[in-house]
């Protein structure tokens, strides 16, 4: 069976991991930082560590690691399943990198039904004008949540922009606030909500001169992400080298 490690394995995504791991691989351990409680998981003292035990380790840390398990994991040919959100342009450097080396799927969201929503958003990007249908993205989340707008949120947002053949940075719009003027065609807007403990909702809508579509997904449980996570580790492990998404493991 494979061999799976965790890095993070005392968060709460961490715990939910191990334990759906636990039921459908071999868990090794994992690593997280000192003197936490892994809940009986065997904790290594590194990323290196961790490496040299699995075959393949989920990673939900945080950004500034990102580098550093990139060239871990690629150093040990062991396969990297990524759900860290908040990546720099250097940090995505690192993992198209070790995906030269290594099978890699580095998802912002492991959820089976916002990976369609992916889909849908790109299709529908692609089938209504941007000059006529402004897109537009609401998320909210818990209120610890430290980035906005959150990975999920822009991964729809660049969804959009890939059906309308255009790059996200060039045409996103954050946050706006006071005298902004009027909406620009083809912008894609995006607005995030914290408060209480919100696991995610997002909603994408587009909306027009005479009518509106919109697409929402709502997450009630945490354990739906640790649940794709692990679906995609058990896809992922015997790949080829490569940069992979959850449209491969999920067949879209």
């Amino acid at each position: 069976m494979t061999r799976i490690g965790i890095a993070g394995i005392s968060g709460r995504m961490g715990q939910m991991l191990a334990e759906e791991v636990a039921a459908a691989a071999v868990l090794v351990g994992g690593i997280d930082r000192p003197g936490v409680d892994a809940k009986g998981a065997k904790l290594f003292a590194d990323i290196v560590a961790l490496a040299a035990a699995c075959d393949l380790v989920i990673d939900f840390t945080h950004a500034s690691t990102v580098g550093l398990h990139a060239k871990a994991l690629a150093a040990a040919g062991v396969a990297w399943v990524l759900g860290t959100t908040g990546l720099s342009p250097e940090d995505e450097a690192a993992v198209a990198e070790a995906g030269t080396k290594i099978p890699v799927i580095a998802a912002p969201n492991y959820s089976a039904g916002v990976n369609l929503m992916f889909a849908l958003a790109e299709r529908l990007g692609a089938a209504l004008p941007a000059n006529a249908y402004d897109a537009e993205i609401l998320e909210m989340h818990h209120r610890q949540k430290v980035d906005a707008p959150s990975g999920t949120a822009l991964g729809i947002g660049r969804a959009v922009a890939a059906g309308r053949g255009v790059a996200l940075e060039d045409v996103k719009v954050s946050g706006r606030d006071g005298e902004t003027g009027a909406r620009k065609d083809g912008e894609i807007g995006f607005a995030a909500l914290r408060g209480g403990q919100i696991v995610g909702s997002h909603i994408v809508s587009f909306t027009a001169a005479n009518e509106q579509i919109s697409l929402s997904h709502h997450a009630f449980d945490r354990r739906t992400f640790a649940a794709g996570a692990v679906r995609a580790a058990l896809w992922l492990r015997d790949r080829p080298p490569g940069r992979y998404t959850m449209k491969d493991v999920l067949g879209i």
